[in-house]
């Protein structure tokens, strides 16, 4: 009978009542009740009401329970006589409700008179200890003050005591649910039980400004824009597609993501997600209002403008398997499963591929952990080169990554997480095709699918196609159709540690900082290929180092009204540390080879909406000067 669910259900909604009865004790007196007063009607299953069910509804409580003890019985007999037509009242709030609980046919006679029974006998233990604990204090009073070793918890905050309610709440429910102990009316179809959608929008004014000084010469190409059209034509008298630099821009942009989590049997998830975007882009969700992405030459693509109706992208497709807590094998597309920063991924940024995570608590504490994993970058066409009947090699692009560290809770107020990891990028830099003469932008070179298919700004290129020269381009004077590849491999290393200090409650300041090197670069084998990254005098000037911090103070997570957090950080991101296709895409227009500030805040506005700011103001470390001036305001609601 004690361990039974119907015992332990219905002693935790005795339990709540004792609680509110005791919160009671000093108010005054209520008016005795009316003695003829009608007694309520018992809800009928299935019925609407006023009210959403209270947890004492959707658990139900049988009737019935076999062969109570002797004592049990002629408890019930004293307690509740058949003849009498009321139930019999008591001065004690609990009895009363156990009788209330009989008058309405949720519990027997002699399931209530067995539970009073022990609640007196637990009233009685409850005692003893009082008086026990009573002369222990007395004792404590005349004893030595406690050392630095001891640690005395002289009370228990409010934010734990609310913690506790709401794990035992939600544990009780999830243990009903699982054990099918809810009411019929209340049970859900086992597909909708298991299905956990989740939506987040965001709505985004952008400003970006362009200081004076900034140059406009040509010195910035969009390698993005090149690479992914026709070849370009180095030997042309027009630019190549060149990034903004002087003209300040304002924008409204949105960015909405639907997506759900399926609970399946033995210990499977599977996850889906699709969201927004003015492309594909793998590291943004953003779509501008009346946005009609811009063509080089100012050719309107069919997306956005004049009202029309932005696309949808499928952004997340994994399936997840649990054996147990601390082991999780996904596959598929799926969130960052490393522990970093924007300086080298984006919030935004999703892997394909497969990951194991395993996580182990080795002593209270502190629980060590490790993330190993392999995700394609880029798949060669099977019909590549499409136009031609001989086809090129293939030539793969894969991340292969593992990262180890531990999360250690120091004390009550310190939390340490420190990792370090490995990114090898495979196949990612560019290679020098077989020298051939391209007839027109579409003619192929077999290494032409070795440039990045997405990139942003900032790290080195050089050009792929070695082109012959003969009598038809002019000896290298015309038709020098073009694609460019990136000049370095990229071998990653990174050092990442978040310290949190908690002793502020319930604010807390955190610290997240990350240093990146990038171990196969090589500067003097770039210096006599790299087309970009020059400085006055000619030189390569570009980099291999990344670092990033950023200081927090705030609320961890703002989940009711008023709660805030405000931030500041300060990175240096130089031109090939990092592959500038996957890192932030926001702190100086996206990309690597930028460093300086961000400043933001935000607010719960209610537990599901919040409105925040951010500063970003940025420098380019290698070349030409290139500084901006980014501020964004964010209205988000998520559910």
């Amino acid at each position: 009978m004690r361990n039974s669910p119907r015992f332990l259900t219905t002693a935790f909604v005795l339990a709540m009542a004792a609680t509110s009865a005791r919160g009671a004790e000093n108010a005054p007196a209520p008016a005795p009740p009316a003695p003829f007063a009608p007694k309520a009607p018992a809800p009928v299953p299935g019925q609407a009401t006023d009210t959403p069910p209270s947890i004492e509804e959707l658990l139900p409580l049988p009737v019935e329970d076999p062969a109570p003890a002797e004592a049990a019985k002629q408890a019930a007999t004293t307690l509740t006589p058949t003849a009498q037509p009321r139930v019999q009242l008591s001065e004690t709030f609990a009895i009363n409700l156990v009788n209330r609980l009989v008058e309405r046919g949720v519990l027997t006679q002699a399931d209530a008179a067995e539970m009073i029974a022990m609640a007196k006998q637990d009233a009685e233990i409850a005692q003893q200890e009082r008086e026990q604990l009573f002369t222990a204090a007395q004792v404590s009073a005349e004893a030595p003050p406690a050392s630095d070793d001891e640690v005395r918890v002289t009370y228990i905050p409010e934010t734990v005591k609310d913690e506790m309610r709401s794990q035992i709440k939600d544990e009780l429910l999830k243990e009903a649910k699982e054990n099918k102990l809810l009411a019929p009316q209340y049970q859900l179809p086992e597909w909708v039980a298991n299905f956990h959608p989740h939506a987040d929008l965001r709505i985004r004014y952008e400003y970006i400004g362009f200081p004076e000084g900034n140059d406009t010469t040509g010195a910035f190409p969009n390698f993005n824009v090149i690479n992914t059209g026709p070849a370009f034509d180095a030997s042309g008298v027009l630019f190549s597609p060149q990034y903004n630099t002087n003209e300040d821009r304002q924008r409204a942009r949105f960015r909405l993501r639907f997506g759900a989590e399926l609970d399946l049997a033995d210990k499977f998830t599977m996850g889906i997600r699709l969201g927004t975007g003015d492309s594909n882009s793998p590291v943004s969700g953003n779509q501008s209002f009346g946005g009609t992405n811009l063509g080089q030459g100012g050719n309107f693509s069919q997306q956005g403008g004049n009202f029309s109706k932005y696309a949808i992208w499928l952004d997340r497709a994994f399936l997840k398997w649990e054996p147990v807590d601390s082991i999780a094998l996904t596959i598929g597309r799926f969130d960052n499963p490393f522990f970093s920063t924007t300086a080298i991924y984006s919030d935004d940024l999703g892997f394909d591929g497969l990951v194991l995570q395993v996580k182990h608590e080795v002593s209270d504490g502190v629980e060590p952990f490790l993330t190993i994993g392999s995700f394609p970058v880029f798949n060669t066409d099977l019909q590549f080169a499409s136009n031609q009947p001989a086809k090129f090699e293939s030539r793969d692009k894969w991340l292969n990554a593992g990262q180890v560290g531990v999360n250690w809770k120091i004390n009550k107020d310190w939390n340490l997480k420190i990792a370090t990891a490995w990114y090898d990028f495979r196949n990612v830099e560019g290679e020098f095709s077989t020298p051939f003469v391209p007839r027109n932008a579409e003619d192929p070179g077999d290494t032409d699918h070795t440039r990045p298919s997405f990139a942003q700004k900032g790290n080195t290129y050089f050009p792929i196609r070695r082109i012959l020269d003969d009598v038809s381009n002019g000896f290298g004077a015309t038709n020098q159709f073009q694609y460019y590849g990136l000049a370095t491999p990229f071998r990653v290393q990174s050092i990442t540690g978040r310290l949190d200090y908690n002793g502020y409650e319930p604010l807390q300041v955190s610290l997240v900082a990350e240093y990146l090197k990038n171990h196969a670069f090589d500067a003097e084998k770039i210096n006599k290929i790299a087309v970009n990254n020059r400085g006055s005098n000619g030189d390569f000037e570009g980099g291999d180092t990344a670092y990033y911090a950023n200081l927090r103070v705030g609320k961890p997570t703002m989940v009711k009204k008023g709660d805030w957090y405000a931030y500041l950080g300060y990175r240096h991101v130089e031109s090939d540390a990092v592959v500038d296709g996957f890192n932030d895409q926001d702190f100086g227009g996206g990309g690597t080879n930028v460093k300086g500030y961000t400043l933001g805040a935000a607010i719960a506005l209610s537990p599901k909406v919040s409105l925040a700011f951010r500063y970003m103001n940025a420098d380019q470390i290698a070349g030409p000067q290139y500084r901006s001036n980014i501020f964004q305001l964010d209205l988000s609601a998520k559910f």
